[in-house]
């Protein structure tokens, strides 16, 4: 059963029906909306002895999904990514206690996953043949999954330098890709496929998966939140650290924590620790000075959150704010640290991006943002796997040796 009550704008709080494809009509592009639900419903329902007989993934928040039943989600098993206590990371940071969430376990090895889910049910809901996304990877990658599971065409924008491993992912989904050059007006690669795709959705009639203007594609990133709050139900994080890009992650992640509590699941929110790339900080320095946000130069190694124009700022920031949270940003030498300690110390191998977290919750410590007394829970939004380029900067490959023990012997002694 569908919830939804209606979509509100995030800037003139009008209140449109579910109708709606993506922005508000009165606020253009600018006019992010967000999905209201009807909480009193919801929690005549959404119980611990109804979901105890629910699969774990994605369709067991049914009630809290803007879809008419879990019945066109893929077939795929999205979400229920485990929840990891690193004690050896935790000690070299500096906390209590540290959890690592990682969505490196969904089927293309990232968050993304959730939100492409959704995107792909509520395409097939809404009569679409053809579904579409710009994306620097791994939205791109998870929605060439998601649509090849249901049997939707997929056509994909990415930037030239999207690294080769997700491209290649891609590609063996079935999708379309189209490369998109950095043009000589300044904006970036990304954010010229990003028009591209826009213009590509409104003139083929293809639905378009960007989470910047759909807010049903929140939903799905909304799920971790959800899942953050019933698997640490006895035992709720003081801080819940997301790395940020476009904002849609911290924010989907915030909104599920919320209505997590609005429900009665848990007794208190985490406070949200959002963190951005030093080159790739514009909803940080936003969240600080206050008034509108002024793009940045989007550069960052961690290309999935370089992002130089976010367009869900305004829901991150709220996001952050209604948790009593706040950012942190750091450079991309702390992020390359970051990832190499956390698959040491914590078992978990990140993509920069998705280790980012673990930089800045390293660097909220170590500045008295976050006291030692802390637990915390990092969100690894996805696999190293995704982007093994990067690893290469700081990991040496060894040199081979004779298979004999004499140049073992030698080869351990160096």
């Amino acid at each position: 059963m569908n919830m939804v009550l209606g979509l509100r704008c995030v800037i003139c709080e009008k209140i449109y029906s579910p109708e709606v494809l993506y922005t508000c009509p009165a606020c253009g592009a600018e006019g992010i909306l967000d999905v209201l639900y009807d909480y009193e419903h919801v929690q005549s329902i959404f119980r611990p002895e109804i979901l105890a007989a629910r699969p774990y993934d994605i369709r067991r928040y049914e009630e809290l999904l803007p879809i008419h039943g879990a019945g066109q989600l893929p077939p795929t098993k999205i979400g229920w990514t485990p929840i990891i206590e690193a004690k050896q990371l935790a000690a070299l940071i500096g906390v209590t206690r540290l959890y690592l969430k990682d969505e490196g376990r969904n089927p293309t090895a990232s968050f993304k996953d959730r939100a492409s889910a959704i995107g792909v049910a509520k395409a097939i809901e809404l009569g679409f043949g053809d579904i579409a996304c710009a994306s620097t990877g791994n939205a791109a990658s998870s929605l060439a999954g998601a649509a090849a599971a249901v049997g939707l065409r997929s056509t994909i924008f990415v930037p030239e330098n999207a690294p080769e491993p997700k491209v290649m992912q891609l590609l063996i989904f079935g999708a379309r890709v189209v490369r998109v050059k950095k043009p000589a007006t300044g904006i970036t690669a990304y954010e010229a496929a990003y028009d591209l795709c826009t213009q590509a959705c409104e003139r083929y009639g293809w639905y378009n998966r960007n989470c910047a203007i759909n807010a049903y594609l929140v939903e799905g990133k909304k799920t971790a939140g959800l899942e953050i709050a019933e698997q640490m139900r006895a035992d709720v994080p003081d801080w819940v650290v997301v790395s940020v890009g476009d904002g849609c992650t911290i924010a989907g992640i915030g909104k599920g924590l919320a209505e997590m509590q609005r429900l009665g699941w848990i007794g208190r929110q985490p406070r949200l620790l959002g963190v951005q790339a030093e080159g790739a900080a514009p909803i940080a320095k936003t969240f600080f000075a206050g008034g509108e946000l002024v793009p940045d130069r989007g550069e960052s190694l961690a290309e999935s959150i370089a992002v130089s124009k976010p367009r869900n700022w305004r829901k991150a920031i709220k996001a952050i704010r209604d948790s009593q949270g706040t950012m942190i940003t750091l450079s991309d030498e702390e992020i390359l640290q970051a990832q190499s300690s956390t698959a040491r110390l914590g078992g978990v191998f990140g993509e920069p991006a998705g280790v980012a977290g673990i930089a800045g919750l390293k660097k909220a410590v170590a500045t008295g943002v976050i006291p030692n007394s802390a637990s915390v829970l990092a969100v690894v939004t996805g696999s190293g796997l995704k982007d093994v380029q990067v690893v290469r900067r700081t990991i040496k490959m060894p040199e081979p040796i004779e298979a004999d023990m004499d140049g073992l012997d030698r080869y351990l002694k160096v």
